[in-house]
This record gives C-alpha cells, structure tokens and sequence, in this order.
C-alpha cells in the first residue's frame, strides 16, 4: 500500500475552500455587472474591490478553520498555502475581470 504525502490526504479541504471562494466571487462579479453597486455599501467606483477583499479574508478564516478540524498537524502550512493560493489566483482573476466596470 502506497503511503499517503503529507499533503495528500488534505485535497478535499483544499478544493472545498476554492469551491466557496469561486461561490464567492461568481456573486460579486455578477452583482458588479448587474449594477449592484449598493450591495457592496460603496457607492464609489473601488466598493467592488473592497467586496473582493472581504472575500479573501473570508477565504483565510474558511481555510483555517477546514484545515484545523482535519486534525493533522502533517502537513499544515502545504495545505493552507495551497488553499490560499488558489484563493488568491481566483480573486486576483475576478478583480482583472470586474475592472473595465469598476474604474469607469
């Protein structure tokens, strides 16, 4: 029986943050382009991106809290980097995507 990485047994957490933060953004993005402006509580041009901010700090504390109840010391900070890397790479993607509208 092959042994499992440190990392490799932590996959489903990590795709789980990435799921929700994808979730995440995929609301933003829409609620940019429908004109949701209010919802963000910013009526300047740049409330989007603190929309985004907030979710990738939501994403950290979605990740600590999935990567802790694992209860596997093996391997933690390769699973929380790996769950916020991919958090960051689909925020950045959004906010490339959001600002044609955003700075107008």
């Amino acid at each position: 029986m092959a042994e499992k990485t440190a990392t490799g047994g932590g996959w489903p957490g990590i795709v789980s943050v990435w799921a929700i933060t994808l979730a995440s953004v995929v609301v933003v993005v829409g609620l940019t382009f429908a004109g949701g402006v209010a919802w963000f509580g910013d009526r300047g041009a740049l409330g989007v991106y603190a929309a985004l901010g907030v979710v990738l700090a939501a994403a950290v504390i979605v990740t600590l809290a999935v990567q802790l109840a694992t209860r596997r010391p093996e391997g933690f900070v390769g699973r929380v980097a790996a769950s916020m890397a991919g958090s960051v790479v689909l925020v950045a993607l959004a906010a490339a995507v959001v600002a044609p509208v955003a700075v107008r």
